[in-house]
């Protein structure tokens, strides 16, 4: 195929800006897709995504376009998945971006469009929502030229969900975007960007051309993983498969070599020809780092097996998961996850439970914290168990953010008094226009990462939007609380907080363990213990048979004698009684707990 007739492009927005309607409209502009057979989020391929209503997987394409091939790829807008945009990037020459003409430049816009930049792609920008009685689309013209620096009058106006204006966007990708590099005769270089593993045909990659031939039939290498595999099938996706009989240089396609074992295609692998290799591989991904952890256990304990095959088969499809196995006495056998956000875990959880039919308990979420020892060690804890003693302990640093926020004006004094509740320091604040602001935050990553873009949509009536990326280390004055039943340390409820949130923890976890642990034939404390120091208890009360029921009448020391027979019997009970916590319990305590 011809080179100069080929464009790659990925669409990349802030959430819920128009990325896959407007997908959906170059699918039926272009005739890719028949009206019959059109649907709304036509790429969004996994049930959750429209439920939700978001991307969360990048998904690719190819239309015609006037004699042009345009390869297409549709991102996740949340924060969460920026993962993916980035992945999605290093396979384009350039990139479509879409701002709501009603809304204007919200924060994970510009963490695109600088992502754009670094990655040196040509953007098109594009107002989107014109149709909008809201739409003011001149202003937010002014406001794309101030902040990124793309002409006003290069801006194109657009409604995907009436179609107005898209014809014009894709002549504008065909002409400013420039056409890939690359040389035919060139050994095979290719670039995977995506996987998926298919139970009937194995992995199932998502590939990029950059030099060199890939032909159907040949034997390729894997160059990371230092396999050699016979090509079974190649095509493209218009958007349904289409096998081809060979890709070229600035391609993009599917790549199927009866792959069986996930760990040997994934993103960021380079695949080459195995008679005439190439040198050296492209550069792949830098792997993601989690920001939160948690523990994930499955409720049958037989299941471990199934839970860990799942894992596998999902981080095929999502690199930024991470796992290792551990174990916890209440929980019994499970696996230590890594994920980049709350709503990453989330949508992971969810995945794992309907595409593998699992049944999980997730624990509280945590993050990675660097304790520092007396003996000069430096230990990384993902899991408030894995807490040194306090007499081993020199201090301990917990990860920072720094948070970029969107705003209109009027809602400066409450996002400021949220950033400070939350112990963020303010690094500078900035008008794009006199009625948007942009505020900067260094904040504790555990601060954000149970409720913070909650409260930050309620406060600003869902109008401020968030973005955030790692900024270090810094110590903290941090406390591990313990939760004791009966006196035994449950480490499923342990946490690690700010020393000045401990007493509020320890309360508010007592009483809601109360209200859930059934009673038993004795009394059972319920203590929050921060060192061996108790801040805080509760008692589930024990049941009580009447033993008085048989004295009518009589002398009182009958019945205290008796009264004290049924308390040394609770007393004993209590020395030798194990507390039975309900799974049921679990599940509450630390789903509210979220």
């Amino acid at each position: 195929m011809n080179l100069d007739r080929i464009r790659n492009l990925s669409i990349v927005a802030h959430v819920d800006h128009g990325k896959s309607t407007l997908s959906d409209r170059i699918l039926e502009l272009t005739g890719a897709v028949d009206a019959r057979d059109m649907r709304e989020q036509y790429l969004d391929s996994m049930d959750i995504e429209r439920e939700r209503g978001i991307t969360i997987k990048a998904q690719n394409v190819r239309v015609e376009w006037k004699g042009h091939t345009i390869h297409l790829i549709d991102t996740p807008g949340h924060v969460d998945f920026g993962y993916e945009v980035s992945r999605s990037l290093a396979a384009c020459e350039g990139v479509v971006l879409v701002v709501d003409a009603a809304q204007g430049i919200e924060a994970q816009t510009l963490a695109n469009a600088y992502q754009a930049l670094e990655n040196d792609l040509e953007i098109v920008a594009a107002l989107n929502k014109i149709d909008l009685p809201a739409a003011d689309p001149d202003r937010y013209a002014a406001e794309i030229e101030k902040v990124l620096g793309v002409p006003a009058d290069e801006i194109l106006r657009i409604s995907a969900k009436t179609g107005a204006g898209v014809d014009a966007l894709l002549d504008a990708i065909c002409e400013r975007i420039p056409p890939p590099t690359g040389d035919p005769a060139a050994p095979l270089q290719g670039l995977i960007f995506d996987s998926y593993y298919d139970q009937y045909r194995g992995v199932v990659s998502a590939i990029r051309i950059v030099n060199g031939t890939l032909e159907a039939g040949s034997r390729v290498r894997f160059m990371q993983a230092g396999k050699v595999h016979d090509v079974e099938e190649i095509g493209v996706r218009r958007p349904v498969p289409d096998p081809v009989a060979a890709l070229g240089p600035g391609e993009v396609g599917y790549l199927i070599a009866g792959i069986k074992d996930v760990g040997e295609a994934r993103s960021g692998e380079t695949v080459t020809s195995s008679g005439r290799p190439a040198e050296k591989p492209l550069e792949g991904y830098e792997d993601p780092k989690p920001m939160v952890f948690c523990g994930l256990y499955p409720v049958e304990g037989d299941d471990f097996a199934d839970l860990r095959e799942a894992l596998e088969k999902l981080r095929l499809n999502d690199a930024s998961v991470t796992y290792e196995p551990e174990t916890s006495g209440a929980l019994g056998f499970g696996f230590r996850c890594g994920f980049l956000g709350l709503l990453h875990m989330e949508i992971v959880r969810e995945r794992l439970e309907r595409e593998f039919d699992l049944s999980l308990i997730a624990t509280a979420p945590s993050v990675e914290y660097r304790a520092h020892l007396t003996d000069g060690r430096i230990v990384d804890v993902h899991n408030p168990s894995e807490m040194p003693e306090p007499q081993k302990l020199d201090s301990i640093e917990e990860p920072f953010l720094q948070a970029t926020i969107l705003s209109p004006t009027e809602y400066t004094g409450t996002l400021m008094d949220l950033c400070q509740t939350r112990r963020g320091e303010m690094v500078r604040m900035e008008y794009l226009s006199p009625e948007r602001l942009e505020l900067v935050y260094r904040i504790p990553l555990a601060e954000v990462v149970i409720d913070f873009f909650d409260a930050l949509k309620s406060r600003t009536k869902g109008y401020a939007s968030l973005d955030y990326e790692p900024a270090g280390y810094d110590r903290a004055d941090l406390v591990k609380i313990d939760v004791l039943l009966n006196s035994v340390p449950v480490d499923a409820f342990s946490a690690i907080v700010h020393r000045s949130a401990a007493m509020d923890y320890g309360r508010r976890m007592t009483e809601r363990l109360r209200s859930l642990i059934p009673r038993q034939m004795f009394d059972v404390p319920i203590q929050a213990a921060v060192g061996g120091r108790v801040i805080a208890r509760e008692t589930v009360k024990a049941k009580r048979k009447d033993v008085l029921a048989k004295c009518y009448g009589g002398d009182i020391t009958r019945k205290r004698k008796l009264l004290e027979k049924q308390k040394e019997g609770k007393k004993r009970m209590k020395n030798i009684g194990r507390v039975e916590v309900p799974q049921e319990a679990f599940i509450q305590a630390l789903r509210l707990e979220e």
